[in-house]
């Protein structure tokens, strides 16, 4: 296993629990393919999932970009674009320098982490 940790961007927001749940079902499927290439997973829709609706958006939309400030690389699920907070996470990571994915196809993932030392 490498060190590395790769945080997954994603929708985590719904219109019900239902599509909640889904998103994030998506994000921990993601992030065990991330674990099988070698890589460590940050999957903040898990971290935080019982805790929507406590406090301001604003707060956890900014508690999310921290989390992802501490990790190496950022893995975008495939339907990142309609989330407010991957978009942001996304232009973060890019203005740092940080290496960026998308999650199809996992190749270039996957080279990075095998050319990690």
């Amino acid at each position: 296993m490498k060190n590395a940790l790769v945080y997954i961007a994603g929708p985590f927001r719904g219109a019900n629990a239902w599509e909640v749940e889904n998103n994030i079902r998506d994000a921990e499927s993601y992030g065990f393919k991330v674990a099988e290439i070698g890589a460590v997973p940050v999957i903040p829709h898990t971290m935080y999932r019982f805790w929507d609706g406590t406090l301001t958006d604003e707060f956890w939309l900014a508690a999310t970009l921290e989390t992802m400030r501490r990790c190496d690389a950022v893995l975008l699920l495939p339907n990142w674009k309609r989330s407010t907070g991957s978009k942001a996470e996304k232009a973060e990571a890019i203005r740092l320098g940080m290496p960026v994915f998308e999650s199809q196809p996992f190749l270039a993932l996957r080279k990075w982490l095998e050319a990690l030392p």
